[in-house]
């Protein structure tokens, strides 16, 4: 049986969001571009989630295969890359504010600064597209 890719899905909404996402790792990878402006491959193994190389390899992969994230010549360092959301990838800030939320509620040990959370709670709308323009290259429209 062929991996799973956006391409051979069910037709299913959650199953393909499943299957693009891939699994946690994925969504850590989604979290650092979004909120923590990883953008180095090393940003990423620096995290603090003890990705093993490898994995973290196949998952940048995946999500550029998906279309999620794009990846092109550090100008500063030509050895290096710099991975960045699409338009697709930039559209999943809701959905990651919304999961930050559903967690920050149900666990004890959440993370989640009290005045983020609460500056999304007052209105998420704008909340996200305020992170959806700090995440848009120049020049780009944001949605």
């Amino acid at each position: 049986m062929s991996k799973p890719t956006s391409e051979n899905w069910s037709g299913c909404p959650i199953r393909y969001g499943a299957t693009v996402l891939g699994d946690a790792w994925a969504l850590v990878i989604l979290r650092d571009l979004i909120f923590k402006e990883a953008k180095h491959f090393g940003d990423f193994v620096a995290a603090g989630e003890r990705i093993s190389t490898n994995i973290l390899t196949d998952r940048l992969k995946r999500l550029e295969d998906e279309g999620v994230i794009t990846r092109r010549k550090d100008p500063d360092r030509a050895v290096r890359v710099i991975y960045e959301l699409t338009e697709k990838g930039r559209r999943l800030v809701p959905v990651m504010l919304a999961l930050i939320n559903w967690s920050e509620a149900w666990d004890p040990q959440t993370e989640v600064p009290g005045d983020f959370i609460a500056a999304y709670r007052d209105d998420p709308g704008a909340f996200a597209e305020a992170i959806v323009e700090g995440l848009t290259p120049e020049g780009a429209p944001p949605k």
